[in-house]
């Protein structure tokens, strides 16, 4: 039995959520598409760069959440991930998936992607415990702020130490499986790094330290 982390976004599903969601509320017309729809693309351009200002980031996208009722946002969100997650659950994901729980191993979700968007894709795959960046909730509502390390890049180390100490597990056999080079510094502290549908530098220095490489997609 040993802790599996896997990425979420391009790695169990096909694209990005968080980036997938900014279109969703422009498509819903629940946002200004023109201004909202140039900076959503801009911000995943740095991210696949490597630049992304995480913070900035940050109170863009959950900006929306502080502008409406949480039984509206609730609404909003059972839609998308009906008609926007679902159908991009990549196609080897569940037997990826069943292999570990076939091993009695403790399934983990880390991403950079917000918990409001990545707790009920980890519900809808039946993975347990996720590690993601928190919006904070006060009152009732969502206030556009964040808590706690945003799990992005080294914050992904950071969340995962935390939490292993606060579950009394270890790395001893982990795997982390990511499609990224921003989750480099993560890769590096497991016993199995696993390259999924690697980009371009996850690749080259997945084959420079002989990582596997899977394909979920095909």
């Amino acid at each position: 039995m040993a802790v599996i982390l896997f990425d979420l976004d391009n790695t169990l599903i096909t694209n990005d959520s968080d980036y997938l969601w900014g279109q969703f509320l422009v498509d819903e017309k629940i946002v200004d598409a023109a201004e909202y729809e140039l900076k959503n693309r801009q911000f995943f351009e740095n991210y696949e760069q490597g630049i992304l200002d995480i913070d900035e980031y940050l109170k863009f996208s959950l900006k929306p959440l502080s502008q409406h009722p949480t039984e509206q946002l609730f609404e909003w969100r059972r839609k998308f991930i009906s008609t926007k997650i679902q159908p991009i659950i990549a196609p080897k994901t569940a037997e990826l998936l069943a292999k570990h729980r076939n091993n009695r191993d403790t399934l983990v979700i880390i991403s950079a992607t917000n918990l409001f968007i990545t707790q009920p894709i980890a519900e809808l795959l039946g993975i347990p415990h996720i590690l993601s960046t928190e919006p904070e909730f006060l009152n009732g509502r969502y206030t556009g702020q964040y808590i706690g390390t945003t799990t992005f890049k080294e914050g992904k180390v950071i969340a995962l130490r935390e939490w292993l100490e606060q579950q009394q597990l270890d790395l001893k056999g982990s795997y982390f499986y990511s499609d990224s080079h921003n989750d480099l510094p993560l890769l590096e502290q497991v016993d199995h790094p696993v390259a999924v549908n690697p980009d371009e530098k996850l690749q080259k220095v997945a084959n420079e330290r002989s990582w596997p490489i899977i394909d979920l997609r095909t």
